[in-house]
C-alpha cells in the first residue's frame, strides 16, 4: 500500500460520497483512496423531513459506507486543516486524537453548514434541520410540545406550544413545514384534552414566494396545497428576534411559540477558507474540469465548490443534490484521468427538472421540464428517490406502505436533547436541495 498513489476524498455527502464509489470502480485496486468523514454512513438527506413527521426510520436514511464503498478506506474523522505544500490533511478523530494524512491527491467535497443571519436570539432559540439528530430532536420537541400544551393550563400557554415557525421557504423549510403541520394535526385529533385547540404553522421566508427555486406554476401548487392545509406563508418577511417566549417578525407582529425551525440555507465549510485559496462567496474557486487553478492535485466538487455552470456562462452550478451528485461523478473520472485510467471531461449538466414532497398524498415536481402535481407528482418523487438511494430501497418502500395503511407511533424517543443540536454547529452534512437524477 506505500507504493500505490493516495487519492483523499475530504467529506462524505453525496458529492464525497459519490466520487468515492465511482472511484474505487475505476482505479481497481490501482490506487489508494481514503475517505475522511465524521460518520459511518451517507447521510440520504432529502428524505430527513419524513424521519421528522415519523415516517421512516432514521436508519434508512443512513447508508452504511462499509459495504457501499468497496475498496475504500474509511477515516473516522473531521477534517481541520490542509497543509498544501506538504499535502498533508489535520484530522480529529471520533475520539479526540489527532493525526495527519499523506495525499497525492486531494478531492475536497466538505460540504456546508448551516447559514446564520445577524438576528437576535436565533443561535440560542432555533434549530436547524441537517442531521439524523436534529430530525429526532424536532419529531420528539413537536410531540412533547402538543403534550406539554394539553397539560397546561393557560390558554395562552397552550397557543405558544401549539405554534411552529420555520423561517426558509426553500425545499428543506416547505417539505420540513409540510410534513410537520400533518403530524401535529394527527397529534392533535387523538390528545382529547386539545379538542377545540388551534394549531397554528407559519411559514417565512424574505422571497417574493415559497420555492423560488422552482417554475413559478411549482410555487404556486405547492402555496396553494399548504395553503388549504392552514398553514400561514408569510413571504417577504424574516424574523426580527427570537426569544424563548416568541418570535418577532420583520412586519413587527409576536409571535408566541416555543418552537423556531431555522431553514433558511446552508455556506460552504469554514475549512475552505483557511485554505488560502481563490474563493467565490465562500466556496472553492475550480475550472470546468473541478480542478483547482494552480493545484492540479487538488479537485473540488459539492456545496463547497464554486464550479464554472457551463450552461449560464459567468455563473456557478447551485448548491444542491443534484450538481452534487453529478459533480461527484465527473471528479471520480478526472481523478482517474489523471492517472491515465479515464479521459478527461469537463463538467456540463442538463437539469432534468425538481420534486417536493408536501407531505400526505401530495407533491410538487416537474421531471424533464414537465409540470405535475397531486398523485402523479408523489409518484415521480418518491420513484426518484428510490432510483437515488444507493440502498435500503425495499427498507424505504416498506415503512411508506405501513405509513399509507397504519396509524404513527407519536411517543417521544427522547434520544437526542437540545443542548446536543446547536444552530451554530459546524459540522457538514450535505447539500441542501432534492433535485432529480
Amino acid at each position: 500500500m506505500a507504493d500505490r498513489e493516495r487519492v483523499v476524498i475530504a467529506g462524505g455527502g453525496f458529492a464525497g460520497f459519490t466520487a468515492a464509489r465511482k472511484l474505487s470502480r475505476m482505479a481497481r485496486g490501482a490506487i489508494e483512496i481514503v475517505l475522511v468523514n465524521p460518520t459511518d454512513y451517507f447521510l440520504y438527506l432529502p428524505l430527513l423531513p419524513e424521519v421528522a413527521a415519523g415516517i421512516l426510520d432514521p436508519r434508512k436514511v443512513a447508508v452504511p459506507l462499509a459495504g457501499h464503498c468497496p475498496g475504500v478506506r474509511h477515516l473516522l474523522a473531521t477534517v481541520d486543516s490542509v497543509d498544501l505544500k506538504e499535502r498533508r490533511l489535520h484530522c480529529t478523530d471520533a475520539e479526540g486524537g489527532h493525526r495527519d494524512l499523506r495525499y497525492d491527491r486531494l478531492v475536497v467535497a466538505v460540504g456546508s453548514v448551516n447559514k446564520l443571519l445577524p438576528v437576535p436570539g436565533v443561535a440560542e432559540h432555533a434549530h436547524g434541520f441537517r442531521s439524523i439528530a436534529e430530525a429526532l430532536y424536532l419529531r420528539d420537541h413537536m410531540i412533547r410540545q402538543m403534550e406539554l400544551a394539553e397539560a397546561a393550563d393557560d390558554p395562552e400557554e397552550r397557543t405558544a406550544r401549539c405554534t411552529f415557525v420555520v423561517v426558509g421557504a426553500g425545499y428543506t423549510g416547505t417539505e420540513v413545514a409540510a410534513h410537520g403541520q400533518l403530524l401535529t394535526r394527527d397529534i392533535l385529533r387523538r390528545r382529547t384534552g386539545l379538542r377545540g385547540q388551534r394549531l397554528r404553522w407559519l411559514l417565512v421566508d424574505v422571497a417574493p414566494r415559497i420555492l423560488p427555486e422552482l417554475d413559478e406554476r411549482l410555487s404556486r401548487t405547492a402555496h396553494e396545497t399548504l395553503a388549504e392545509r392552514g398553514v400561514e406563508i408569510r413571504t417577504g418577511t424574516s424574523v426580527a428576534e427570537a426569544t424563548h417566549e416568541g418570535v418577532k417578525l420583520s412586519d413587527g407582529e409576536f409571535v408566541p411559540t416555543r418552537s423556531l425551525v431555522w431553514c433558511v440555507g446552508v455556506r460552504p465549510d469554514p475549512l475552505i477558507e483557511s485554505l488560502g485559496l481563490a474563493t467565490e462567496r465562500g466556496r472553492l474557486c475550480t475550472d470546468e474540469f473541478l480542478t483547482v487553478p494552480g493545484h492540479p492535485e487538488i479537485f473540488g466538487c459539492g456545496d463547497a465548490a464554486a464550479v464554472p455552470d457551463l450552461t449560464r456562462p459567468g455563473e456557478f452550478t447551485a448548491m444542491t443534490a443534484q450538481h452534487a451528485t453529478r459533480q461527484g461523478t465527473r471528479v471520480a473520472g478526472n481523478v482517474a484521468a489523471s492517472y491515465g485510467r479515464a479521459e478527461r471531461r469537463p463538467y456540463k449538466h442538463s437539469d432534468l427538472g425538481f420534486v417536493v414532497d408536501l407531505a400526505g398524498a401530495k407533491a410538487a415536481a416537474n421531471p424533464l421540464g414537465v409540470p405535475l402535481s397531486g398523485l402523479p407528482a408523489k409518484a415521480v418523487t418518491r420513484g426518484y428517490h428510490l432510483l437515488a438511494l444507493p440502498g435500503g430501497r425495499a427498507r424505504v418502500a416498506g415503512n411508506w406502505l405501513l405509513d399509507a395503511v397504519l396509524p404513527r407511533q407519536t411517543v417521544q424517543l427522547d434520544l437526542v436533547r437540545a443542548s446536543a443540536v446547536p444552530l451554530d454547529s459546524e459540522v457538514p452534512e450535505r447539500p441542501h436541495g432534492t433535485a432529480a437524477p
